[in-house]
């Protein structure tokens, strides 16, 4: 039986054009598995809603764009019988990269007929769905601060970072994870399904998409010349052997911080209160990986 696919193109998703990507689908799609529709997004929201129109019309669901992009179609698809594919055009592609989808637009679009469909853990943070990573603090901030800036990409997010983190200041945290409390001062708080931001920055090498876990990682208060350190441990999955990480797994969490602040959900700021409240929903989100995903 002939499965019909639904691509949901966001044309200014990590300042990369997308124009040639219908003649892409139409070339490199196994017709003989999926029939496919291609949409355009126009705006902020608008692949949350017409994916929302679409689920149970559609067996499967492409967001071709970056993190934002896969977060607004995931948000409308999960917990349904409808799978979430991706066609990575982001800054950092976080997720895309956990699950060994190729960064290559056309070995994506083929991967969709030749990968792994997978069932994969969502959270929610205050009731809103993430997939890949959501966290608060410094990270936070730099979402909220690089979302005003003109230039996307990877060495843009990096400049940003540099420039901010001399001025930043650590927040004392009152953390709930199953019951259980902690008191830190933290750089930042990271909640991660999966290991990495993106660009292959791994906060939490052992995150697993499939573990029914969330991974709550504390980056302490450090002397601002291990920042390149921590950095490089990022991008060589060693950041769980660093001193200034901590690492706590968990189902249920809630935070209490002094004040209001950015939140992110993979990577999209918005402000949030001083209580947040984050879950596990487990099993949550049909996906196709890359045939390399284990």
């Amino acid at each position: 039986m002939e499965r019909k696919a639904l691509f949901i193109i966001n044309p200014i998703s990590g300042g990369k054009k997308k124009d040639g990507v219908p003649e892409l689908i139409e070339k490199h799609l196994d017709t003989n598995l999926f029939r496919p529709v291609i949409v355009f997004s126009d705006g902020v929201s608008h692949a949350r809603q017409i994916a929302k129109e679409a689920v149970d019309k559609f067996d499967l669901i492409v967001a071709v764009g970056g993190d934002g992009t896969v977060n607004e179609v995931a948000s409308a698809i999960v917990g349904s019988n409808t799978t979430l594919g991706i066609v990575p055009f982001g800054s950092g592609n976080g997720l895309s990269r956990f699950l060994g989808i190729p960064m290559d637009a056309q070995k994506a679009i083929e991967t969709l007929g030749t990968g792994n469909a997978i069932t994969i853990d969502s959270g929610k943070l205050n009731g809103q769905p993430f997939f890949n990573m959501a966290g608060m603090g410094f990270d936070a901030h730099i979402s909220e601060v690089f979302s005003h800036t003109k230039k996307r990409g990877f060495f843009s997010y990096i400049k940003t970072s540099i420039q901010e983190v001399a001025k930043y200041k650590p927040q004392t945290y009152h953390i709930e994870i199953d019951g259980k409390t902690y008191e830190r001062e933290a750089f930042m708080l990271s909640f991660a399904n999966s290991s990495q931001y993106g660009n292959d920055a791994h906060i939490s090498p052992n995150a697993s998409v499939q573990d029914g876990l969330l991974d709550v990682c504390v980056i302490k208060r450090f002397p601002l010349w291990r920042f390149v350190e921590l950095s490089i441990r990022m991008m060589t999955k060693t950041t769980d052997s660093s001193r200034y990480v901590e690492i706590i797994k968990g189902k249920h969490i809630n935070v209490k911080r002094n004040s209001p602040g950015p939140l992110h959900l993979d990577g999209e700021p918005q402000m949030g209160g001083a209580d947040a409240e984050i879950v596990l929903v487990p099993n949550s989100l049909k996906v196709i990986a890359g045939s390399t995903f284990k």
